[in-house]
């Protein structure tokens, strides 16, 4: 699937005053154990097509890498937000939590880890450079690189509302 590449330099407009940006992943410690890898990787997808399909969850956009160790970057309206998501018992994020701390954790064989930020739009700065629309940018908004966003500098404090 081709992506449309931006020639140019853009940024990020988040309009907001701040952006909640979460990281979480695994890592397959006892990679042989693919099948219990599997059980508890094949979790994210139906989180994150519950996520695209109710916007009001809070969840902006997000990115992710697999290998040994997995990673998601998504972007969060508010702490609140991604708290509400993960402990309502109606999301598909509850059950599959409660079943690896039964399950696996302890075992060492998949390691679990995140990190939680909420970032004032006055501390985001991002510049994409011949890049399809991607992280902070196609969460929120893509815009041309221009007058006042010239510079890191400026685009540090470009995303404060007026």
């Amino acid at each position: 699937m081709a992506q449309e590449i931006f020639p140019g330099r853009f940024t990020a407009d988040t309009g907001r005053e701040s952006v909640t940006v979460f990281l979480i992943g695994m890592r397959a410690n006892r990679w042989w154990k693919i099948g219990k890898v599997a059980r508890v990787a094949s979790s994210m997808p139906t989180m994150l097509r519950h996520l695209g399909a109710h916007p009001e969850s809070g969840m902006l956009g997000c990115e992710q890498w697999f290998g040994r160790t997995t990673m998601l970057l998504s972007y969060w309206e508010s702490p609140e937000h991604l708290r509400r998501f993960a402990a309502d018992k109606e999301s598909p994020h509850l059950a599959p939590w409660r079943r690896f701390v039964k399950e696996v954790a302890g075992s060492g064989d998949i390691g679990v880890w995140h990190e939680t930020y909420q970032v004032p739009a006055s501390g985001i700065e991002v510049v994409y450079n011949g890049m399809p629309q991607f992280g902070l940018a196609k969460a929120t908004s893509h815009v041309a690189v221009g007058p006042g966003t010239n510079t890191a500098k400026q685009r540090m404090g470009a995303g404060q509302p007026n």
